[in-house]
């Protein structure tokens, strides 16, 4: 485990709970202190590790960091504020969470920030000195005050908060300017708030964040890290007037919650602009008509459209006048227009003079999802891999690597100009075992990336050992690859990824170990000296080193490669656009990047209708598709077609045997086809989902269809258009659908409008890219009109009825 480089990591604010002895630590995968002032000690656990470090009476423990393989840990008197960090492998720091904030908590008692003025900006003197105050509070009378360098502190429990000793001879201390912590009361409209506060206005217990009962919803915490979705607490991840949740009563799915305003004044709010940068959040400019050149409505009145973005909801979003604004997180600054008819709309605000590093990023911003579904592959280490993978092996989305947020790093293209440090591409500027990024994750500092090591050896069946035999099979050699993270693997590689042999797992030389031993995991197949994941790693295998400098490092075993015969489900032979264009508005997709679209059509060869291939013998699509008629033999399924009129040769034209509508009305269907269709690179099912799995909010994802283009460009081609997907919670606002949307639809679009199916694209498909495929979310259902502002399209939620589907598709 080399330290790859020195950077300071931005600060993660955590809440602390109760009862569990790391929830008062800040803990980030893969970030280890470079600290001066340490121990080293054996710990089974890292809450063992945490006992150590409150316990610890040499120094004050700020700090540890756990090494899980070793079973050790390193506490520190050091955390990211006084010490750097490191890239390491399998190693969590911890930090505690009291020493991070900047901000105190009722009176300040534990403020443990590093504030040194006082609030007319005199300098602190330092507790332990003695000029040019004699001070009555001293680090060695009073020990457990936190008295350290000249940081305001509260230690006689003063109730106007932390002060100081000051370096001006007249004046012998001042109070300290130490903003409240949204964690009793909020600022703003509570989008930072921490606290603890769990029930409704009303009185009703939170549903936790993840939890999908009774309520499903959107907001994943694991897809939004940055939103400190914890337990059942209030918070306010959708730019709503205070926090809020979903509650335990099924018979009301949210209520806001009642979280007092903190009595000090808010954060500085950064910097503003008099030009649109990125989404507009800090526009306070006076543009005030909107694009289609409607006045704006003022932000005080209710007049000609009522709302609750008032001035008073949203205190620090500057509702001044009638300005474009955007309060809650939309796209671009909008307003309430005064056309009665026109409920709202954006603005068009000249844009800030961008340089090369903001234009990347807002160019990322406007395509995320750059990471090509044709698997690229790197060669030896990766160094010289130049793709546009950027998703990690746990499916994470990788950071730039020109932003310090959420992770502060030296990895930059400036500091490594022959690393092609681009967008957010996947890399390995360090020599590492392969390529890898930091993720826009904040307690996942980096990981490596979801790329196979291209195909530079044969694998060796001779040096495999057999798999289990069955009744009636001969054993086979298996072959010295691994599918997944390894977990499974049993071929016979000895040697890490830089040619070191590995230890023997029941050796305890040159490394002594006790947790992965073949007598603790009999079922791991820690056999001899060969690699293996026993931990499930999702590195994949690995292996004590016969380097007594090296405890551990991962093995070089290749991924299984499919049968060239078959192809994955959700995964083209051909690369989408995946364009972000703003069916109708969307872009003509590249041909037979979408092998799953099917035509539906009379038989007479008409095309009415969109579907999804999702096996050989199984089409899905919407039950308003079959209204025409309830024999199958009205319906034909066209596959493998780019042209809607001037179909392919090799497209293949199935008959419908059997029509299968869901038994609850839902608007879903199945068709059965005449004969199985032939998989090729042009025709490859989509994959489901899991059951009842949940769309997070703000997902990209992409629907596809010859339906009505509404005079845009590629009428008669296939069509896409990226669009992301809206929390029912939204899309039920009065604002868009005023709650015409049912727990088993889902909704996608622009607000803006510009893009959206239309008449045609009915029954077809909504997939959204999840790691390394393309997974089957929705179907086309209904919408009012098409493409219209503020009008989302709506999609039959297709997890709702995966058992329904595999039930019919078992039986049938």
């Amino acid at each position: 485990m080399d330290h790859k480089e020195v950077i300071f990591l931005l600060l993660l604010f955590l809440n602390s709970g109760q009862g569990d002895s790391l929830d008062g630590y800040v803990n980030t995968q893969g970030a280890s202190l470079f600290s001066l002032t340490k121990k080293q000690l054996g710990a089974g656990s890292a809450a063992d590790c945490a006992a150590k470090c409150e316990a610890e009476t040499d120094f004050v423990c700020r700090a540890f960091q756990y090494h899980s393989k070793e079973q050790q840990c390193v506490i520190m008197a050091e955390n990211r504020k006084s010490a750097s960090v490191i890239r390491m492998r399998d190693v969590v720091l911890y930090e505690k969470q009291v020493y991070l904030l900047e901000c105190k908590i009722g009176n300040g008692r534990s403020y443990r920030g590093t504030m040194s003025k006082t609030k007319t900006g005199i300098t602190c003197q330092k507790w332990s000195a003695t000029v040019p105050h004699r001070p009555k509070y001293t680090p060695d009378k009073y020990p457990e005050e936190g008295l350290e360098e000249n940081y305001c502190r509260n230690p006689d429990n003063d109730e106007q908060g932390p002060w100081c000793y000051t370096m001006d001879p007249n004046e012998r201390y001042g109070y300290c300017d130490t903003p409240e912590c949204e964690d009793e009361c909020m600022h703003c409209s509570g989008e930072n708030y921490v606290g603890k506060i769990s029930t409704t206005k009303s009185g009703l217990a939170c549903q936790a964040w993840d939890s999908q009962s009774p309520h499903t919803h959107g907001y994943i915490p694991s897809k939004f890290p940055s939103k400190n979705l914890k337990m059942n607490y209030c918070r306010n991840p959708d730019g709503e007037p205070q926090p809020w949740c979903f509650t335990t009563d099924p018979n009301k799915r949210w209520e806001y919650c009642d979280i007092p305003r903190c009595t000090t004044p808010p954060p500085p709010p950064g910097p503003t602009y008099q030009c649109l940068k990125e989404r507009g959040e800090n526009y306070r400019g006076t543009v005030s008509v909107t694009v289609s050149g409607n006045t704006c409505q003022r932000w005080s009145e209710q007049s000609p459209h009522e709302h609750n973005r008032t001035p008073e909801n949203f205190p620090c979003k500057d509702l001044t006048e009638n300005y474009c604004r955007n309060p809650d997180g939309e796209t671009a600054p909008w307003c309430y227009t005064t056309n009665s008819k026109v409920r709202w709309e954006y603005c068009k605000i000249p844009s800030c003079q961008s340089s090369a590093s903001d234009l990347e990023l807002s160019d990322a911003l406007a395509s995320p999802e750059l990471t090509p579904v044709v698997q690229e592959c790197y060669q030896g280490n990766g160094q010289s891999y130049r793709g546009t993978s950027s998703t990690t092996i746990t499916g994470k989305r990788c950071q730039f690597w020109s932003s310090m947020t959420p992770h502060r790093h030296v990895k930059t293209p400036e500091n490594f100009p022959d690393a092609d440090l681009r967008m957010n591409y996947c890399r390995n500027p360090d020599a590492d075992k392969g390529p890898w990024c930091y993720t826009t994750d904040p307690s996942v500092r980096w990981e490596y990336c979801n790329l196979k090591r291209c195909s530079e050896a044969e694998t060796s069946p001779t040096e495999s050992s057999p798999v289990a035999q069955g009744p009636g099979l001969q054993a086979t050699p298996a072959p010295d690859c691994m599918f997944g993270n390894g977990k499974e693997y049993r071929g016979k590689k000895a040697t890490t990824v830089t040619g070191t042999p590995c230890q023997g797992w029941a050796a305890q030389e040159p490394h002594r170990h006790s947790i992965f031993t073949p007598e603790t995991n009999p079922r791991a197949g820690l056999e001899r000296n060969y690699c293996r994941n026993p931990d499930g790693d999702v590195n994949g295998p690995w292996c004590y080193t016969m380097n007594p400098r090296k405890l551990f490092d991962y093995c070089d075993v290749p991924l299984c490669e499919s049968p060239s015969t078959s192809f994955d489900c959700g995964k083209p032979q051909v690369e989408p656009k995946k364009c972000p264009g703003r069916v109708v508005g969307g872009c003509v997709a590249n041909p037979h990047s979408w092998p799953w679209q099917i035509s539906l059509r009379t038989r007479f060869g008409q095309h009415f209708c969109g579907g999804t291939l999702i096996s050989p013998e199984w089409v899905l699509t919407a039950a308003h598709c079959l209204e025409r008629s309830s024999r199958p033999s009205s319906y034909k399924v066209v596959l493998g077609a780019h042209q809607e009129v001037n179909v392919e040769a090799d497209a293949q034209v199935i008959e419908v045997a059997r029509l299968f509508s869901e038994p609850t009305r839902a608007d879903i269907a199945l068709l059965k086809l005449a004969r199985p269709a032939k998989i090729t690179n042009k025709v490859i099912p989509a994959c489901l989902p899991s059951a009842n799995y949940v769309v997070a909010d703000r997902t990209l994802c992409y629907i596809t269809g010859w339906g009505e283009t509404k005079g845009t460009y590629g009428a008669g081609q296939l069509k896409e258009a990226q669009l992301p997907v809206i929390e029912n919670k939204v899309c039920n606002r009065r604002d868009y659908l005023n709650g015409r949307v049912r727990s088993t639809e889902l909704c996608a679009g622009h607000l803006a409008g510009g893009v959206d199916s239309c008449q045609g694209d009915s029954g077809g498909p909504l997939v959204c890219f999840e790691k390394d495929k393309y997974i089957l979310q929705g179907v086309t259902s209904w919408g009012l009109g098409c493409a219209r502002p503020n009008k989302p399209g709506v999609y039959v939620r297709v997890s709702r009825y995966v058992s329904w589907i595999e039930e019919i598709m078992r039986n049938n």
